[in-house]
């Protein structure tokens, strides 16, 4: 069986909650130290148990020897300026230089909300940092310089970036460009130079939270819960009304148009992201507690979108390219003219090349980014023989005869290269004439042949065993009819 440890939680008492040492001094939150110690003279005279006998007095007393205690040590003092109350309440006894989430932070200690820690001990802060869930309802526009847990670091005040996107073309990817951006960004006032007042005014002390920019919220049972102020957004100053400055309406900046040149390096990627420092949003340091606080502008977030090519695509920094090959050089061999990025090239086939077959020109790709300087990919050609669809009769009689050649007998016959034809007399014909025709000579079966075949024939040595006189029959019977016209036109025979 699993035991479960139930750990009793320590509220405090609303009437032993600290109070604003400010208030109870009645002295301003800029106070010097002498105008403190003047307040603090002046109640202790007046409330000294000593010296007077009204009820409460004493507790008036001990409660200016609590103000005046905070307010003169500096981290206290800033201790309570960032977090009012629960910096002093639940009886942790606050340790300044452990901040926030150490021991002795506003929600942490034996007495404050014991139990919630990853390690089942520490205190309810000891993970989580209030600063940064109070900032993610407010704007989360601050940071701090060190480290995050301590809360008395210098603010510095951080804009917010701007996200743009751009379209560039495969070869601009590959040679790299240079692009001109319109932005409209943050930019300070410059009529109250940040300040966010008109001229002659200045803030106040926020009076919903005293100056403290945290309400203290009491929960049932006596719990404690603090938040920021929602008046002056934690930052216990506020503007007062008829105050802003015109021009930023009191938020201390302003929109203005800006053309931002880009120098996009060779090699990028479709979806590559650029970081532009410090060409973002200003940031408002008008609703700021201090104005003159230092800050630093956002950055210029540019999308890449790369347009795809006709002819080229890529793998990483290698460029692929397919060729095609005409069937007569891929078997044969020879040479084709390759686009590549830097112009044409002539490239070598082999004899043989067939469709899937690659080569490989070296650094001759895309720039590597993040490698050396002069690193470049390769450019990768992948051979496609160009098969015809259409065949001439040339053309068919060439591949049947290299088919013959090759020994090749799937191949389909149609021009009936290097066969001899011998009609056949039908039964029919047969039966209905009483004296059949003689059957067609062989080399009359070779007279009428085109010349490819004649050719063909020839050079297999197809005609060597037919007569002389077969073979050339028709040829001489047409030189002789030539050699008779002139005769019958002069009147001889």
């Amino acid at each position: 069986m699993r035991c479960l440890r139930f750990r009793k939680f320590s509220s405090t008492s609303p009437r032993s909650a600290t109070k604003n040492p400010y208030t109870t001094l009645d002295v301003d939150k800029n106070a010097s130290a002498s105008e403190i110690k003047k307040a603090y003279y002046s109640l202790a005279k007046k409330y000294h148990p000593d010296t007077t006998k009204d009820i409460g007095a004493k507790d008036r007393f001990t409660e200016a020897q609590a103000a005046y205690e905070i307010l003169t040590d500096p981290k206290k003092k800033a201790a309570w300026d960032q977090y009012g109350a629960a910096a002093f309440d639940q009886g942790a006894g606050f340790d300044p230089s452990q901040g926030a989430a150490g021991a002795g932070g506003p929600f942490a200690g034996a007495g404050g909300f014991s139990g919630f820690s990853s390690g089942g001990a520490g205190g309810f802060g000891a993970d989580i940092n209030f600063e940064d869930i109070f900032g993610a309802f407010t704007g989360g526009g601050r940071r701090s310089r060190g480290s995050r847990q301590s809360p008395f670091q210098e603010e510095v005040l951080i804009g917010q970036n701007i996200e743009v996107q751009t379209n560039i073309s495969f070869m601009d990817a590959a040679k790299g460009t240079s692009k001109e951006i319109m932005i409209t960004p943050l930019i300070s006032c410059k009529t109250c130079a940040g300040g966010g007042l008109r001229k002659g005014q200045a803030r106040s002390t926020c009076k919903k939270c005293g100056g403290t920019g945290t309400r203290v919220h009491i929960m049932q049972a006596g719990f404690q819960m603090a938040s920021t102020c929602d008046a002056c957004g934690g930052q216990g100053v506020v503007i007062p009304r008829g105050g802003e400055c015109h021009s930023c309406n009191g938020n201390g900046v302003t929109r203005e148009r800006k053309i931002v040149n880009i120098d996009i390096p060779g090699g990028v990627e479709d979806g590559m992201r650029l970081r532009v420092s410090g060409e973002g949003d200003a940031p408002p340091t008008g609703t700021a507690a201090n104005s003159n606080a230092q800050s630093t502008r956002g950055d210029l977030y540019v999308f890449i979108r790369v347009a795809a090519d006709s002819k080229f695509s890529r793998a990483g920094a290698d460029v692929l390219y397919t060729a095609s090959v005409p069937l007569t050089t891929a078997v044969l061999g020879g040479e084709i003219k390759v686009p590549t990025l830097d112009g044409e090239v002539k490239l070598k086939v082999a004899t043989g090349t067939g469709t899937g077959d690659k080569i490989t020109l070296g650094g001759m790709g895309m720039p590597k980014i993040g490698g050396r300087r002069s690193a470049l990919g390769d450019f990768r050609v992948e051979f496609r023989v160009a098969m015809p669809k259409y065949l001439t009769s040339n053309q068919r009689t060439i591949l049947e005869m290299l088919a013959d050649e090759l020994g090749d007998k799937n191949a389909k016959r149609v021009m009936n290269v290097g066969k001899t034809s011998s009609p056949k007399s039908s039964p029919s014909s047969a039966s209905a004439s009483a004296s059949p025709s003689p059957p067609m000579s062989a080399a009359e079966s070779h007279k009428d042949e085109g010349f490819l075949k004649s050719a063909w024939h020839k050079l297999t040595h197809q005609h060597d065993h037919l007569p002389a006189e077969g073979v050339s029959n028709g040829v001489k019977s047409e030189e002789k009819a030539q050699e008779e016209e002139p005769k019958k036109a002069a009147g001889s025979g």
